[in-house]
């Protein structure tokens, strides 16, 4: 099990993101994507159709790959009512964030980009 912790606010590097998710969940490995940092940020662009990595970015989310954004990120970096609309959920179990621990606790392998 893999938990693909995603800080950068890039585009492009967040795709790679989405890329590796689609690709290990397609082999078999039990994945799950955070946003953190600045890649919150990303949520509002990502969900416009004008966007040319939504489809990518949909079947990420429709395969339940993403499993949540970092909420005191969210707040700071002024995109929650956006992740909220999204239907992300907000996670923040480490004065705010979410705890690297609580996935490790549960088995993942955390990997950064």
């Amino acid at each position: 099990m893999y938990c693909l912790y995603a800080f950068n606010g890039e585009l492009m590097c967040f795709v790679h993101v989405l890329l590796n998710g689609l690709d290990m969940a397609e082999k078999g490995m039990k994945v799950s994507i955070v946003l953190e940092g600045a890649a919150v940020t990303l949520v509002p662009e990502l969900e416009k159709e004008t966007c040319p990595f939504n489809k990518l970015y949909r079947k990420a989310r429709e395969q339940g790959l993403i499993d949540g954004a970092c909420k005191a990120c969210s707040v700071k970096l002024k995109v929650k009512e956006e992740i909220e609309k999204a239907g992300i959920a907000l996670i923040g179990e480490m004065s705010g964030h979410p705890a690297m621990s609580d996935y490790i606790g549960r088995g993942y392998k955390i990997i950064t980009f």
